[in-house]
């Protein structure tokens, strides 16, 4: 049920915020009054649903209006990197593509601790790659990692993926602000409940979002005060991006030089064709969606990249098929990707095909089988991107 009256600023209790590193160059453009570029990385809560208003009253959008009016409005850009459904493996992976490819970037926010599964190390393997592969492309860029509320983020001690999330922003220094933990506080002391906040019990509503940007807002109003050399820790903003390289990784396979590579750059394929999706309906996509598409068994195409290890990203949809992969000339794997999502709308889902810990050249061969899951409409097999990491 509603509120009989709406939460006033200040009126909740205070997000547990770990200042860690801080932000010492982005502090160091608001002290001199120079423009700054914020990035939103994350998945759907990011990108705005639940909110009435994806760009006006989504976190993200709120956190964007508070920037402008504190800052200058001519002195703030923000980038929605938010895509429903995807997690820290995928956001390694489009880091470069939609985050660092805009341009310079001076504060990265990290949201998918609702969207990472149980797998700890591949968890890590996402988020520590999204920490080095940003500090090695962006040096001057810093990060904060944002926890965002669920079902399973809710509840006594530290929730998993939040346990994991933070156990990488510990080790590299990373500033984080739990969310989750404030709503789980304000639902033990009687504010709210969570279905108030996110009828769904992930998205929150326009009273959720609000919420969320006042934790924002409580982290990043410090860093526009003046004399806070603790924070700012003078000096040291030029040097964050060889600290954190020069620190052994957590995972050796992680996703440090994950990126995208578009489907027309593959040189061998047989009975595929560039298409398209401008007739069909698509969720948690917003960017260039020509893709290799064939519908018939027998269809191929083979790719090299050098790198640790590579996957798909492939449009799955009402029609999607199965495919089978081989990996160095090995034996062929089967792979069926439909799921209850693919009924509604072609998505974005990655598939890894291949991981280790050294760089070395590898050949995949992918074809169309012919065959499809029981649920499926059809055999559409549909290539968006390479990954390569």
């Amino acid at each position: 049920m509603p509120h009989s009256k709406p939460i006033h600023p200040h009126a909740y209790p205070q997000p547990i915020i770990h200042t860690r590193s801080g932000l010492p160059a982005f502090q160091d453009k608001l002290r001199k009054g120079l423009p700054v570029t914020v990035a939103f990385l994350g998945g759907s809560i990011t990108e705005g649903a639940g909110a009435s208003d994806a760009d006006k009253t989504s976190w993200r959008g709120l956190t964007q209006a508070w920037l402008e009016d504190r800052h200058g409005a001519g002195r703030v850009a923000c980038i929605n990197a938010g895509v429903g459904g995807t997690d820290s493996t995928f956001g390694a992976h489009r880091l470069q593509e939609h985050v660092l490819e805009h341009g310079p970037v001076d504060l990265l926010f990290v949201e998918f601790s609702v969207n990472d599964g149980t797998d700890r190390s591949e968890s890590i393997r996402g988020m520590e790659g999204i920490v080095r592969g940003c500090k090695r492309r962006s040096p001057q860029t810093d990060l904060c990692f944002v926890y965002t509320g669920a079902d399973k983020n809710l509840g006594p001690g530290v929730p998993f993926n939040i346990a994991v999330h933070e156990e990488v922003a510990a080790y590299y220094g990373i500033p984080s602000v739990n969310y989750a933990s404030t709503i789980q506080q304000g639902i033990e002391e009687g504010r709210w409940t969570w279905r108030e906040l996110a009828p769904d019990g992930v998205h929150p509503n326009d009273e959720g979002h609000a919420l969320y940007a006042g934790f924002a807002r409580e982290f990043l109003e410090p860093f526009f005060e003046t004399g806070l050399d603790a924070i700012a820790q003078t000096g040291h903003a030029t040097s964050m991006g060889r600290d954190v390289l020069s620190l052994p990784p957590l995972e050796a396979g992680n996703y440090e030089y994950g990126r995208m590579i578009r489907a027309d750059s593959i040189l061998s394929q047989r009975g595929f064709d560039y298409n398209g999706l401008q007739h069909k309906p698509v969720m948690n996509w917003r960017y260039d969606d020509g893709h290799l598409e064939a519908l018939n068994e027998g269809a191929s195409l083979s790719y090299i990249v050098t790198g640790r290890g590579t996957g798909l990203c492939l449009f799955m949809g009402p029609d999607s098929g199965i495919l089978e992969y081989a990996v160095n000339g090995g034996p062929f794997q089967e792979a069926n990707l439909f799921d209850d999502w693919c009924r509604l709308a072609y998505r974005p889902v990655i598939i890894m095909l291949a991981s280790g810990s050294e760089p070395a050249e590898i050949q995949v061969e992918v074809r169309n089988t012919g065959r499809k899951d029981v649920e499926s409409l059809g055999t559409r097999l549909q290539v968006l991107r390479i990954l390569s990491h």
